[in-house]
């Protein structure tokens, strides 16, 4: 399982405001290239986003479907894209000194992607998901401003 934080001055309710607008998700994903939908519930337990990944005219329609909640502090998400596979995500926001701490969590949990060793994969998702709670802080902290 790949492990990235990310600290940001801002609240956990920040952070959770952001995650709550799934419309804002390509904003923050790194690989989204946009939102086809949000289910009117979001982000309740079963609640999903239509979204597409990759770059026009190559893109992949799938969804991603949050699985667990505990406003404002932890969302845990199944975050689809095959024929890749499928992902767990958590995301969990812990406020302290003055700001919070964002933390993801992810691993491929169905799919070609899944059978990758975690050894290859876990430092690629790292990347990946510095330069996401990089994007998911700057939209936070400036929600925070406002």
């Amino acid at each position: 399982m790949s492990v990235t934080t990310h600290r940001a001055a801002c609240s956990a309710a920040d952070v959770f405001a952001v995650l709550s607008d799934g419309w804002l998700y390509p904003t923050w994903v790194v690989g989204a290239s946009r939102v086809r939908g949000v289910d009117a519930s979001w982000p309740a337990v079963g609640a999903s986003i239509q979204h597409s990944i990759g770059v026009w005219p190559a893109l992949i329609n799938d969804k991603t479907v949050c699985t667990e909640l505990n406003a404002p502090s932890l969302m845990v998400l199944r975050a689809r894209g095959w024929p890749l596979g499928e992902a767990s995500v958590s995301i969990e926001a812990t406020d302290g000194d003055g700001g919070c701490t964002i933390t993801i969590r992810e691993e491929p949990v169905a799919g070609p992607a899944a059978a990758i060793p975690h050894g290859v994969t876990d430092p690629l998702l790292h990347v990946r998901n510095r330069e996401c709670l990089r994007r998911l802080a700057y939209l936070a902290e400036g929600r925070a401003r406002t």
